[in-house]
């Protein structure tokens, strides 16, 4: 018999595993279905992944808003929205482009290996609903849309009851506005929850600091968004946390504002000194064992990993670091994330963004379909 092999703080299993454990997809069936769903360990994995209508990771496409019958345990949407961006635009294409990154993860079936789970095959229903529409016209009246699509589909009836209260959604930007609307779905359901930021600016600022003085709409944008959700009482102050910064500020007020809004604080170089290791266990200190809402900025990545985005900083983790660090996570009551600011006009040839992205995410949907939130 193999001996197990220790991978990160994760065992691979003996491949001499009993296959009656392995669950059923979630995916059709390759038979008359989706020929590049996977369909399990030790069987037919994906043929000809560039085909297709690309969903994510060729997951099945679901008129989620249109038909009040389809159910799901973890669904994947896009909210191609980026008019609330300060430098430059193009995260209204991130969801697509996103979706486009993911072809390949099905294509040796979606096992993930350092967390010991294929999310596809481990008994959640997950599904892609395609995009929340959006005006490109009117600001309030696409943060008003981007909130009703998603809490039409958080207050559904999960697939299954003893995996989720309610379904867990994961949101592909657009731009990091999106997540105000998005913390006001979450709060219908839950109330207020922490959240673990990933990001390379604060984006706690005032609007009379960050773009707002000129009118209401102003005040509402990609670097006021967290200031507003705190505001309103959507966030667990102090038990909320940012990791990656790494941006100028307007002066050391900033960092006061920011712990009034009610984050602490991981900066980018501290992994010189504490490691990987030493930044999951200051985030994990802080959130303890409360509700969690995930929201990743690309710009975390530093712009050699993530040059994709619309307001990149220098001096970022590796994708390596950064899927270490969320890996890290796992057992963290995670009830919803979102992943933005992926800006793909920006992206090169190899769409090494997009790739970016795409991992991430199949990192946080194997961290939602390991951890039940009944």
């Amino acid at each position: 018999m193999k001996q197990q092999q220790s991978f990160g703080d994760h065992d691979i299993r003996s491949q001499y595993r009993n296959n009656n454990n392995v669950q059923v997809s979630s995916a059709p069936s390759t038979d008359g279905g989706d020929p590049a769903a996977p369909e399990g360990d030790g069987g037919k994995v994906a043929d000809a992944v560039y085909a297709g209508i690309p969903t994510f990771a060729h997951l099945p496409y679901e008129q989620c808003w249109t038909n009040s019958s389809s159910d799901f345990d973890v669904a994947f949407l896009g909210a191609p929205f980026d008019t609330g961006t300060s430098y430059r635009p193009g995260a209204r294409f991130g969801p697509a482009g996103i979706r486009d990154g993911s072809r390949r993860l099905a294509l040796y079936g979606g096992y993930n290996v350092p967390m010991d789970i294929n999310p596809f095959q481990a008994g959640a229903r997950v599904v892609d609903c395609s995009d929340i529409f959006t005006s490109s016209y009117d600001n309030e009246l696409a943060i008003q849309q981007i909130q009703e699509g998603h809490q039409a589909l958080l207050h559904r009836t999960p697939a299954t009851a003893s995996f989720t209260k309610f379904p867990r959604l994961i949101t592909l930007g657009g731009d990091h506005t999106i997540t105000l609307p998005l913390l006001r779905s979450i709060h219908s359901a839950y109330g207020p929850v922490s959240v673990i930021h990933f990001d390379s600016h604060l984006d706690t600022w005032k609007p009379k600091v960050f773009g707002g003085d000129k009118s209401a709409v102003a005040a509402v944008n990609h670097g006021t968004y967290f200031y507003h959700a705190s505001q309103e009482g959507l966030i667990n102050k102090g038990e909320s946390i940012h990791a990656g910064i790494r941006t100028t500020l307007s002066g050391p007020s900033d960092y006061e504002n920011d712990e009034q809004v009610g984050f602490e604080i991981v900066e980018a170089r501290d992994i010189d000194v504490i490691g990987t290791q030493g930044i999951i266990e200051r985030i994990r200190e802080k959130v303890g064992d409360n509700l969690v809402y995930l929201s990743i900025d690309i710009d975390v990545l530093d712009p050699a990993f993530a040059p994709a985005t619309g307001t990149p900083e220098t001096g970022g983790w590796s994708t390596r670091e950064l899927r270490r660090i969320v890996r890290g996570l796992e057992g963290l009551k995670f009830v919803g994330a979102d992943i933005v600011e992926v800006s793909p006009p920006y992206d090169d040839n190899g769409q090494v963004t997009a790739l970016a992205a795409a991992d991430l995410m199949l990192e946080v949907l194997s961290l939602m379909v390991k951890t039940p939130t009944v």
